[in-house]
């Protein structure tokens, strides 16, 4: 994992949780710190192991990208924990992610929902197979609630990887679950983080911090 060592935490400096990309590492995603020009955040960047965070595509049955997407679950969760740790609280904590990387902190905030900072999905969306019924309720039957909190997801209307429907589907579950929602389609845009999306991520982290 490539973070500062949270010496400012204590004082209330929020986190960034970033996670990058198949065939990336934490230094690809760190590249977009400078774009979103926000240094009173602190910047966490956990790394896949052999640069992929589950081995098949995130739309594939999810036993197939097992035990692989629990294990990338539990490093998001351990980065929570160490910033937790350091004093930050949870609506402090603001999770980012490009392709790969976003479905994983989509598919983290839909089973662990809750008044966080927020989500900005670059290029993704919740894990599962067509058809997949995502659990909005909890452990103890009540339903589960983001509590207004804020959400971006931006994407291509022609990406490889992501289609636009799971994309929409995705915002729409979040916000039955009591996000915030904005989501922006950019016609013919590639699989890449566009200017826009910098700046609708820009004003999420603004709510924050």
């Amino acid at each position: 994992m490539i973070r500062p060592p949270f010496a400012d935490a204590a004082g209330g400096k929020p986190v960034v949780v970033m996670l990058h990309g198949r065939g990336a590492g934490p230094e690809n995603i760190l590249e977009l710190v400078p774009r979103l020009a926000r240094p009173q955040f602190q910047y966490v960047a956990p790394a896949a192991p052999n640069q992929t965070w589950y081995p098949f595509s995130f739309m594939a049955e999810i036993q197939k990208n097992e035990p692989h997407l629990s294990n990338a679950l539990a490093q998001v969760k351990a980065a929570v924990e160490d910033a937790e740790k350091s004093g930050v609280p949870r609506n402090k904590i603001v999770f980012l992610g490009f392709s790969q990387g976003a479905c994983l902190a989509t598919e983290f905030m839909i089973r662990n929902a809750g008044a966080w900072g927020g989500l900005i999905a670059f290029s993704g969306g919740a894990i599962g197979p067509p058809g997949t019924a995502w659990a909005t309720d909890g452990a103890d039957g009540a339903e589960k609630s983001f509590g207004g909190m804020r959400m971006f997801f931006g994407c291509s209307d022609v990406d490889a990887h992501v289609p636009e429907a799971r994309v929409r589907e995705s915002a729409a579950i979040c916000e039955r679950m009591g996000a915030t929602v904005t989501t922006r389609i950019y016609p013919g845009m590639g699989h890449l983080v566009n200017d826009d999306e910098i700046t609708q991520a820009q004003k999420l982290l603004d709510t924050v911090g």
